[in-house]
């Protein structure tokens, strides 16, 4: 006997699995091929930000020369991408007035600080702080035209290699044109807040 042939469309829907939770257990084959990421389009802002605390890094500050003076600000992330040729990348807020300067000057400093500019990293992450009272105080000089904190932990400026939107970030990628490692320890952020390091450093488990 021929079986019935059913539309392609109802077949498919006869095989979806229902929407909404549904724990996966070894005996369903349905409950094995639902896939939550495909059928919601993706966790909510606030649920991210919540696994984005957990993320510990240093405490970085972008600068770059503005039209009217020196800018600045606590990027969200900054990290290596390659030692030949050298290159960094900072992850900078969309619309930031220092995004902007450091596209038209073409080139930046990346700050990462020491346990002991909290108040340094907190004013310069602050919205409603004017860039005249961020670099208040502070001891600065100028490297290839870009104002650099020279208390700093380590510094380096960077020539722009690469400006790249991501959501509401852009990706600024930066070719290392001078660099400055000082002493110290530094200053962390996790979980929403300042952090420092205790203890030893673990050893690698390559011995």
């Amino acid at each position: 006997m021929t079986a019935r042939l059913r539309p392609v469309a109802e077949r498919t829907a006869a095989a979806a699995p229902a929407r909404g939770p549904r724990p996966w257990t070894g005996d369903d084959p349905a409950g094995a091929r639902w896939d939550p990421l495909r059928e919601e389009p993706g966790p909510d802002a606030a649920r991210c930000l919540a696994l984005y605390a957990k993320l510990a890094s240093g405490v970085t500050v972008v600068t770059a020369r503005g039209e009217d003076g020196p800018l600045g600000m606590t990027v969200s992330a900054a990290t290596s991408v390659s030692a030949r040729p050298p290159l960094l990348l900072a992850c900078l807020r969309d619309g930031s007035r220092t995004l902007g300067a450091v596209r038209a000057f073409g080139a930046f400093a990346v700050h990462l600080l020491r346990e002991e500019q909290r108040d340094l990293a907190a004013r310069f992450a602050s919205p409603t702080t004017p860039a005249a009272q961020r670099f208040a105080g502070t001891d600065t000089c100028d490297v290839l035209g870009v104002p650099v904190f020279t208390e700093s932990l380590a510094w380096s400026v960077c020539l722009v290699e690469d400006v790249r939107r991501y959501g509401d970030h852009h990706l600024v990628v930066g070719r290392v044109a001078a660099v400055h490692v000082g002493a110290g320890q530094p200053l962390l952020w996790h979980d929403r807040g300042f952090r420092s390091l205790a203890g030893p450093p673990v050893a690698n488990g390559t011995g």
